[in-house]
C-alpha cells in the first residue's frame, strides 16, 4: 500500500482554513512526485457548496482560485459576494431546468451524466451563444443509485456526444463508492483512466482531463492520473448538509 492520505482528518494544518489548504496542496505535490508527475499537472477544485462566501473568500485570499459548487441557486446567490477572481466549476448533477442559469456561471461542468442532458446543454448553448466545457461522468462501479454513463454506454454513445458541436469535451469524471480506506478506491480510478485511454485510441480523440479523487482519497487518484481533484471537507471541515442561503433581505434568492 502507498503512503496515501486515508481520510481528510489525517491532513495536518491546524484549525485555520489557510493552514488546511496548504496541507492539502503539500499532499497533492507529494502524491504527484510519487507518480513521477508535477504538482502543476493537478488542479485543486475546492468544494465550497454549503459554505458561506466569507469562508470562500478566506480560501481565495490564501491563493486558491478554483472552486466547485453543485447547486445552481446557491451559486447564483453566493458568487456576487465573492471576489471576482474566483473561478467556478459545476461538480454535481445538472438538472434540465437549471441549465440556462448555470451556463454563464461555470467554466467547467464535471458531471454531464447522460446523452439526454448533453443534448439539452447543446440546445440551450446554441440558443444562448455559449460554448460550455464539459466532462462526462462515468458510473465506474455500476451503482444503481448513482448518476453517470455506464462504461458500456459511453462507448456506444461517444460518437453522438462528439457530434454536439457547442460542447468542448475535455475528459471524464467519476465518484467511486465510499471506501473504508483510500487504497480501496484505486481500482475505480484505474478503471476511469483505462476507459479514457481506450476512448482516445478507438475514436482518435483527446480527453486530457480526469476529475477523480476527493478529501479521503485524492492522493491515490493523483497517483492514478487525476488532473482535477475535488476537495472540500479537508479544507473547510464537515458540511452542514444545508444549502447556504443569504440573510433574509440581503439578496433575492430563487428557490
Amino acid at each position: 500500500m502507498n503512503a496515501s492520505v486515508e481520510t481528510g482528518d489525517q491532513i495536518p494544518g491546524g484549525s485555520s482554513i489557510a493552514g488546511r489548504l496548504a496541507a492539502v496542496q503539500e499532499q497533492i505535490a507529494t502524491a504527484a512526485a510519487r507518480a513521477g508527475r508535477s504538482a502543476s499537472d493537478v488542479t485543486l477544485v475546492v468544494v465550497s457548496k454549503t459554505h458561506p462566501p466569507e469562508s470562500v473568500s478566506e480560501v481565495l485570499a490564501a491563493g486558491q482560485c478554483v472552486f466547485g459548487e453543485s447547486r445552481v441557486q446557491e451559486a447564483r446567490a453566493k458568487f456576487p459576494l465573492v471576489p471576482g477572481r474566483a473561478r467556478w466549476h459545476f461538480i454535481g448533477h445538472l438538472q434540465r431546468n437549471k441549465i440556462r442559469h448555470a451556463l454563464p456561471l461555470f467554466e467547467l461542468f464535471h458531471g454531464v451524466d447522460s446523452l439526454e442532458i448533453a443534448r439539452d446543454i447543446e440546445r440551450i448553448a446554441t440558443e444562448d451563444g455559449a460554448l460550455p466545457r464539459v466532462l462526462f461522468e462515468v458510473n465506474v462501479a455500476g451503482e444503481g443509485s448513482k448518476f453517470g454513463f455506464s462504461t458500456e454506454k459511453i462507448g456506444a454513445q461517444i460518437e453522438e456526444l462528439l457530434a454536439l458541436k457547442r460542447l468542448t469535451i475535455e475528459g471524464l469524471m467519476c465518484i467511486p463508492p465510499p471506501q473504508p480506506r483510500a487504497e480501496m478506491a484505486r481500482r475505480f480510478f484505474i478503471a476511469l483512466r483505462e476507459l479514457r485511454d481506450q476512448l482516445e485510441r478507438e475514436f482518435r480523440i483527446s480527453l486530457p482531463q480526469l476529475s477523480m479523487g476527493m478529501s479521503g482519497d485524492f492522493a491515490v487518484a493523483i497517483e492514478e492520473g487525476a488532473t482535477l481533484v475535488r476537495v472540500g471537507t479537508a479544507i473547510f471541515g464537515e458540511r452542514s448538509g444545508k444549502t447556504w442561503r443569504p440573510e433574509p433581505g440581503s439578496l433575492n434568492y430563487d428557490d
